[in-house]
Formats: structure tokens, C-alpha cells, sequence
């Protein structure tokens, strides 16, 4: 097992596969967070609610903000398909709040910069870039139902069109 990363048996599948350990039927796991607000939020304030859980690695950068705006864009059509949108990111509360006011986000972006939550969702992990590796973000969004049952999960969202994916979500 590699010491640097405990998670990780094999680095080399991480860095191909991203895979997060998750399943579609699983409860999703419970956390709290702070928002953009400094308020503590909890995924049970959310119990008998649809809620979009997007994981993005940093607030302002190009492809965070692309998804961001296009979930921004299509809140009341997700809205109106019954879903909270909550994003979660390692960044502090303050970075996030001059992102919600920069693009008028309409929804809660949490705080975990000690990585709890990403790695309870399994979205903490060795990335690489340019021949570099390091730890990071993997973009990752989970579809939960009223009860906390992870219905979807979107590996790889599509950043330009995220909301239309998840609309076509089929909730059973």
C-alpha cells in the first residue's frame, strides 16, 4: 500500500479510473458543513427533499465556474423537478462567498477543508496533471432522493450542460 496515499491501493488504477467507492442505492452519507454564510448545514436538513450534491475542485476557476453558472442558469428548472443544489468544495467559507456574489449563485456552497466530507463521498483522491501528481477533487455529482438514497452519480457531469443530465434523471 502506497503510505503517501492510505486510500489508494493501486495509484496508477486512481489516477485511470477515478473511481469513487459509492454505489447507486446506497444512503448517502451524512455531513455537516459550513456554507457561504458561516451556517452549519447538515445533509438531514435536507430528509424528504431532492438534492443535486456536486463536488468541484475550486471556486472561480474555468471549469468550476462553467458548472456552477449552468447549474445557476437552470435552478428553476431544477427547482421545479424538485431539487436542492448544494455544492461542495474544500474551499473556506469566505472564498465561497465572494463566488455566490461574483456569479449570483442561488444555492448553498459548503466548506470542507479538511476533506471529511469528499472522502466519505470518495472524491478525495490522487489526480495527475502534467506528469505531476497530487491530492484533489474529483468531479463528481450525487442525485439523492427523499429518503438519503444516492440514485445517481455523475462521474464525469457534463460542466455545459449538467442541469439537462440531471433533469433526465429518472427518480424511482
Amino acid at each position: 500500500m502506497n503510505n503517501q496515499f492510505p486510500n489508494i491501493r493501486n495509484p496508477q488504477s486512481a489516477i485511470r479510473n477515478k473511481m469513487v467507492t459509492l454505489k447507486e442505492g446506497d444512503k448517502a452519507p451524512a455531513f455537516s458543513a459550513k456554507d457561504q454564510d458561516g451556517n452549519k448545514v447538515s445533509l438531514s436538513d435536507y430528509r424528504g427533499k431532492r438534492v443535486v450534491l456536486y463536488f468541484y475542485p475550486e471556486d472561480d476557476t474555468p471549469t468550476c465556474t462553467i458548472q456552477a453558472c449552468n447549474l445557476r442558469d437552470n435552478y428553476s428548472l431544477l427547482k421545479e423537478h424538485g431539487y436542492e443544489v448544494i455544492g461542495i468544495s474544500p474551499d473556506e467559507t469566505k472564498k465561497h462567498k465572494k463566488f455566490e456574489s461574483k456569479f449570483q449563485l442561488p444555492f448553498r456552497l459548503l466548506s470542507d477543508p479538511t476533506h471529511k466530507v469528499l472522502e466519505k463521498y470518495g472524491v478525495w483522491d490522487k489526480k495527475q496533471m502534467f506528469g505531476n501528481h497530487y491530492m484533489g477533487v474529483l468531479r463528481t455529482t450525487f442525485i439523492i432522493d427523499e429518503k438519503g438514497i444516492i440514485r445517481r452519480i455523475f462521474l464525469r457531469p457534463k460542466n455545459k450542460a449538467h442541469a439537462e443530465e440531471i433533469i433526465q434523471v429518472k427518480m424511482r
